[in-house]
């Protein structure tokens, strides 16, 4: 029950859980089990970034057999099927609904710092002040693009929208090429639906991750959750500041289980050309390594079905190895600079995005703004959800949150029984 304090009018409360998506929802769920007096906060409704902040189209990557809660899932008539936005958003408020959590909607968290008391921490909304010995940052890793420093010199007549701002073909500028820059998952699907609107696209290619949408006959995403690669820990990378940069998969959710690669792209007439290197007097440049960034990608997909296929192996499978995707196919010489205005009308900047800690107040970062974290727990008593390769390769997927909200939730559990003096938040492995 929540205890509003006399001396300071806030309420008290053990832990607060900021934000109802999947992640903070799962957390609620696991301190419900433990019996852990908390709260949800939350500045929308429950799933606001998957009611407003995506483009009309789009759906997960993963099929809806993978879509599940702790004590939640999936049971509808379209297992191998991929969830629209508006379907995930429903998906997560009867989530809420069902597990009942204790939610705070329409309030938006202005401030965490330490409680002046050193009873923990205070957290300051517009709906009044809350103190509590744990907080959990579980916001999302979406909330601002990542925008190259170049966005700054695109000319002024140049439309320029994100993967937040973009919703369907018709929100271009009329005229001229669209140039959209990043080719991970979001900026090819964006590519082939704008190509597919009728429009002229060039497509920016960097580093990328490349996967057939099916293999052997089941999804990708079958194989990497049987053969335990999506359980790969953190700790077992080789490098895992690198690992948890890695682009999202080049896979689209789609009824015919279509691969949407960067070869499909041009045979319906998508323009690929280098990484975007910078903009010099109005001109888009581009790197020359087209080629080798593209090799490199197909390297990586094929070792990872060599893997994929060792396991099945492993297990006794005697059916052939399925047949593999060829070469990307890249242009003999891919282009290297776009004049911007004369000839490109709107740039759609799919180069992800970044979590927004502007109202945490406490010394828990990197000295690039980067929130500083051991697999998730940032500081005594505070811990982070929802980001990618938080502790597992999962943890970004909505099933992935099942996992590292028990382990984390523990953990508060743990740091909630211990002196206060504690300087460590311990957690079972």
């Amino acid at each position: 029950m929540c205890r509003r304090t006399s001396s300071s009018r806030a309420l008290a409360v053990d832990v607060v859980v900021i934000g109802a998506g999947h992640a903070g929802l799962a957390m609620s769920h696991v301190l419900a089990g433990h019996g852990i007096d908390h709260v949800v906060i939350e500045r929308g409704e429950v799933a606001q970034r998957w009611r407003t902040g995506h483009w009309d189209s789009l759906r997960l990557l993963t099929p809806n057999w993978m879509t599940r809660l702790p004590g939640f899932m999936y049971d509808g008539p379209d297992p191998d099927g991929y969830m629209r936005a508006a379907e995930v958003a429903d998906f997560i408020e009867a989530y809420a609904t069902r597990s009942a959590a204790p939610l705070r909607l329409q309030t938006t968290v202005t401030d965490v710092a330490a409680d002046p008391g050193g009873a923990g921490y205070r957290v300051a909304t517009d709906r009044g002040d809350w103190r509590c010995r744990a907080v959990v940052l579980a916001n999302g890793a979406f909330d601002r693009p990542s925008l190259p420093r170049c966005a700054a010199d695109v000319p002024s007549h140049v439309q320029q929208l994100t993967t937040a701002t973009y919703r369907r073909p018709g929100d271009l500028a009329a005229r001229g090429r669209v140039l959209v820059v990043g080719a991970s998952a979001s900026g090819l699907q964006l590519a082939d639906e704008i190509c597919r609107s009728g429009r002229d696209v060039t497509l920016a290619v960097g580093e990328h991750v490349r996967l057939p949408r099916r293999h052997r006959g089941r999804d990708i995403q079958w194989w990497m959750h049987a053969a335990g690669v999506l359980d790969q820990r953190i700790e077992d990378a080789d490098d895992a500041e690198r690992a948890r940069r890695v682009p999202s998969p080049q896979l689209v959710g789609s009824a015919g289980h279509e691969t949407l690669d960067l070869g499909a792209l041009q045979q319906r007439g998508v323009e690929i050309v280098g990484r975007l290197a910078g903009i010099r007097d109005g001109r888009a440049m581009f790197s020359g390594g087209l080629r080798n960034v593209c090799a490199l990608a197909d390297l990586k997909m094929q070792r990872l079905l060599d893997t994929l296929d060792g396991w099945a192996q492993g297990r006794g499978d005697v059916e052939p190895p399925a047949a593999r995707l060829a070469p990307t196919p890249v242009p003999a010489a891919p282009r290297l600079g776009l004049p911007l205005g004369a000839e490109v009308g709107s740039i759609v900047w799919a180069t992800g995005a970044a979590p927004d800690y502007r109202w945490l107040r406490l010394p828990v970062f990197e000295p690039d703004g980067r929130l500083r974290h051991e697999r998730g727990v940032v500081a005594p008593g505070i811990v982070a959800l929802g980001l990618p390769f938080l502790r597992r390769r999962k943890s970004s997927f909505i099933h992935g949150a099942q996992d590292d909200a028990c382990e984390l939730g523990a953990g508060i559990v743990q740091h909630l029984r211990e002196r206060k003096t504690r300087n460590t938040l311990a957690l079972p492995r």
